[in-house]
């Protein structure tokens, strides 16, 4: 009768048209147990990537809203809150959400779970806008509507708009008279906030950039086109851009004079590559030369030796070239690994294994060949799980050595295992330097490196791109929570074998 009901109940909840969540209070974090569909459309993300995260994960970089702080007092208060929010979907995509969390008591009082509601109200909200415009000017937005269908700038508008590159129009003042959805998207703004505004006003003054005065400047005098002018700048919530601008004084047979066009293409993704590609060929290089040398070097010296003479020498310099083979094989090693990863040909030898046994056997190994390190370990499953149990074991050996490797002036580690809804969450937290904004949104990618830390802790920058495809092949999530200077942790989801 209680599963009937239980099942009667989560039927109902997933029928909800609003996007409903349960967090379990009682655990680190406050991390999401339970999700029903409507807040998986709302979202964008499927259930698989929801559990186990703090519900902050919608707001993205977009971390500065008063409400978020106002979630984080009633939470620790334990009291009911209502606010409209920032969110961003899956794929960037910035929707308001209206949020009511309630929190769920015991027969004792307690506080352990919290239950979240959430509605879509960005449509609203553009409603509102739309009829604070309309109630503002009527007759003007009308008029100038009409003249805009029937003039030649309409034309040029409907051209703007469908263009796949951001482009603004601006009148001799540099007050921004349009601006098409490319760049709205691409700058995390809407027309609310961007049209009828001074360029360099946009975003808190974000856009009062030195480069970018100095280019339009130059053009109203002349009818000389600026082509290709790059500008490099930090933005507050899409972190930092290259750009490359090209600017031009229009005019349309006589009418609308000392309007500027300016082009924006994004060449920040082109211009990591680029670089990644160059740190990556130069590392590599440098990876496998080095034991290459080693290696040719200790031969050339058992050539010249005489193993009889000298016994002790030559098994000791045969012993070094065996360790420098080693190294070399492990370095070939990832590097297939993230060949067959990227080509799709990485095999899986899928079999039951207890986790808890297994993330233990693991950290005694690790704390052996680390001694003047202590990683604990909390929390317990009695979970069993299907999987590759030396990828796994690939996995949380990484996080380790990466755990030890950045946080040099650390000695602790911090290891926690719990169940999460249908799922296993393994986390690692170190005390290290921490992780930035923006690299924390390329962390996974394959040959990323963060440039602050490539010269004092060289490396290939694959271990956690081969991680996290391993977890995504296991149907779970690898994700990190950091701030620069208060350490790191990393947790990676795996689902549960149902009894």
């Amino acid at each position: 009768m209680i599963n009937e009901n239980l099942n009667i109940y989560l039927q109902a909840l997933n029928s909800a048209n609003s996007g409903i969540i349960i967090t379990d209070n009682l655990q680190p974090d406050n991390p999401i147990i339970y999700c029903n569909s409507a807040f998986e459309k709302i979202s964008g993300y499927n259930k698989d990537e929801i559990i186990g995260h703090n519900c902050r994960f919608l707001q993205a970089q977009d971390r500065s809203q008063a409400e978020r702080q106002l979630l984080k007092e009633s939470i620790r208060d334990g009291k009911e809150c209502k606010v409209e929010i920032r969110n961003y979907q899956k794929n960037g995509q910035l929707f308001w959400n209206e949020l009511v969390i309630s929190p769920v008591k015991n027969e004792d009082g307690l506080i352990t779970h919290f239950i979240g509601v959430q509605n879509d109200v960005t449509h609203r909200k553009k409603v509102e806008y739309d009829l604070r415009e309309e109630k503002s000017s009527v007759e003007e937005k009308i008029q100038q509507r009409t003249k805009e269908l029937m003039g030649k700038e309409a034309f040029l508008s409907s051209i703007i708009q469908t263009v796949r590159e951001s482009l603004l129009v601006l009148d001799s003042n540099y007050i921004v008279l349009s601006a098409n959805n490319h760049f709205l998207s691409s700058f995390k703004v809407t027309q609310e906030e961007t049209v009828g505004k001074i360029l360099f006003e946009l975003g808190n003054h974000q856009w009062d950039i030195d480069g970018l005065k100095d280019l339009l400047t130059k053009i109203l005098p002349t009818n000389n086109p600026v082509t290709d002018y790059e500008v490099e700048h930090h933005f507050q919530h899409i972190g930092k851009k290259v750009m490359l601008l090209n600017a031009y004084r229009i005019e349309f047979e006589g009418q609308y004079k000392d309007r500027i066009l300016i082009a924006i293409e994004d060449i920040t993704d082109k211009k990591e590559l680029d670089r990644r590609k160059d740190d990556f060929l130069s590392i590599a290089s440098h990876e496998l030369k080095t034991p290459l040398t080693t290696i040719k070097s200790l031969i050339q010296l058992l050539q010249r030796m005489d193993p009889v003479k000298n016994p002790d020498q030559f098994t000791t310099s045969l012993d070094k070239v065996s360790i420098y083979i080693e190294k070399l094989n492990k370095l070939i090693s990832k590097l297939l690994d993230t060949s067959k990863i990227h080509s799709g040909n990485i095999e899986l030898h899928l079999e039951p294994f207890e986790i808890d046994k297994t993330i233990k056997e693991a950290i005694e190994n690790l704390s052996v060949v680390n001694p003047e390190y202590n990683i604990s370990f909390s929390g317990c499953t009695n979970a069993s799980v299907c999987g590759d149990e030396m990828q796994i074991l690939q996995v949380f050996n990484n996080l380790i050595s990466n755990a030890i490797k950045y946080a040099p002036g650390s000695k602790n580690i911090e290891v926690y295992i719990n169940v999460v809804g249908n799922f296993v969450k393994i986390s690692v937290k170190d005390f290290g330097m921490g992780i930035s904004h923006q690299d924390k949104i390329k962390i996974f990618e394959r040959f990323f490196r963060a440039s602050n830390i490539q010269k004092k802790y060289p490396g290939l920058g694959i271990g956690l791109y081969v991680s996290h495809e391993i977890i995504v092949n296991h149907k779970g999530t690898l994700w990190v929570e950091s701030e620069v200077g208060e350490g790191s942790t990393f947790n990676f989801t795996l689902p549960v074998i149902k009894n």
